[in-house]
C-alpha cells in the first residue's frame, strides 16, 4: 500500500526496525513546547497525507515516552480518516510527575495503517442471547 505524504518539515514517518508495525512521527515546532504534569498540548507534525479509502491511520503513543516520562495520547488512539487532508497533529498528555519538553524533530508518536470496514446499521428491537449476556466491566474476573 502506498501513502502519499507532503512533509513541510522534510521529515517523513519511518519504520525504525525491520519488524516495526508503526512508523515514528516527529514534532514540527518553531520552538520547544513544555507540557506540565496533568496538562495537554497539540503538537504539529508538518505532515499531510493521502491514502486509499478502506484504511485508517492510527496515531498511537510511543511506549518509551509512556514508561519513562508518562507521555501518552489524550484520546488513547487517534484516527486519521482517508478523506482528511489537513495537517496531522498529535494530542499529547503528560501523566508523569515532572514537566516534559517537546523539541522540534522529537519522535512523539507512531502511526499504524489498518484496514477498516464501514458497517451497515440494522435497527433491532431485540438481540440474540449469549452465555455472557450483559456481563461486562470485570464480569469475567481478573
Amino acid at each position: 500500500m502506498k501513502v502519499r505524504i507532503n512533509s513541510v518539515s522534510g521529515n517523513y514517518p519511518s519504520y525504525e526496525t525491520e519488524g516495526s508495525a508503526g512508523m515514528d512521527i516527529s514534532a514540527y515546532l518553531d520552538e520547544p513546547v513544555i507540557i506540565e504534569p496533568g496538562k495537554r498540548a497539540l503538537i504539529p507534525t508538518g505532515l499531510f497525507m493521502e491514502f486509499e479509502p478502506g484504511y485508517e491511520v492510527q496515531i498511537r503513543a510511543r511506549s518509551g515516552l509512556a514508561v519513562k516520562h508518562g507521555i501518552g495520547l489524550v484520546n488513547g488512539v487517534g484516527t486519521i480518516d482517508s478523506d482528511y487532508r489537513g495537517e496531522i497533529k498529535v494530542a499529547l498528555i503528560n501523566m508523569g510527575e515532572t514537566a516534559f519538553e517537546v523539541k522540534n524533530g522529537d519522535r512523539i508518536a507512531q502511526m499504524v495503517i489498518s484496514p477498516v470496514v464501514q458497517a451497515e446499521i440494522e435497527p433491532a428491537s431485540e438481540l440474540s442471547d449469549t452465555s455472557r449476556g450483559e456481563g461486562g466491566f470485570g464480569s469475567t474476573g481478573i
